[in-house]
């Protein structure tokens, strides 16, 4: 019996999912990634997300660039942020658009995307680090009394 090794994925889609399952990490709805280098020059990769609110978009935004800094060593260009309906990070391969759910369903940018072939998002091989608060309350420091 004959084994296949499945090709091994292009660095650009590692990347794709990784940033697509960062985004589902943080609650992110209906991801979406879109191979359009044979469609574009703009990206190897599309990578959609949704969120309730501008404090999710912003939330979502923030774990992708972290976990990407992390792992590629790599910082996207951000436009957006200030209104946070509509962040767009550009990794120079992928481009990655988190929407407010409903400014995605006015522009439905995916559509015009429609002949790309969308990439399936595996489930993460190991969790996401998750960044810890700390409490600015620190019980070993002594603080005079007030007088």
């Amino acid at each position: 019996m004959t084994l296949v090794t499945p090709p091994k994925l292009s660095l650009s889609c590692e990347k794709a999912i990784y940033i697509a399952q960062a985004a589902q990490e943080k609650q992110a709805g209906d991801v979406l990634v879109l191979e359009v280098e044979h469609l574009t020059s703009l990206a190897d990769y599309f990578v959609f997300g949704s969120a309730e609110s501008e404090r999710q978009v912003l939330g979502i935004t923030s774990f992708i660039e972290k976990m990407m800094a992390t792992r590629y060593k790599t910082h996207p260009n951000i436009e957006g942020k200030e209104t946070a309906n509509w962040v767009l990070l550009d990794f120079g391969d992928i481009i990655v658009h988190i929407f407010k759910t409903e400014i995605r369903q006015y522009y439905a940018l995916e559509k015009m995307w429609a002949d790309a072939p969308q990439t399936p998002i595996p489930e993460a091989d190991q969790p996401f680090p998750q960044t810890v608060r700390t409490s600015r309350f620190d019980p070993t420091l002594k603080v005079a009394p007030l007088s």
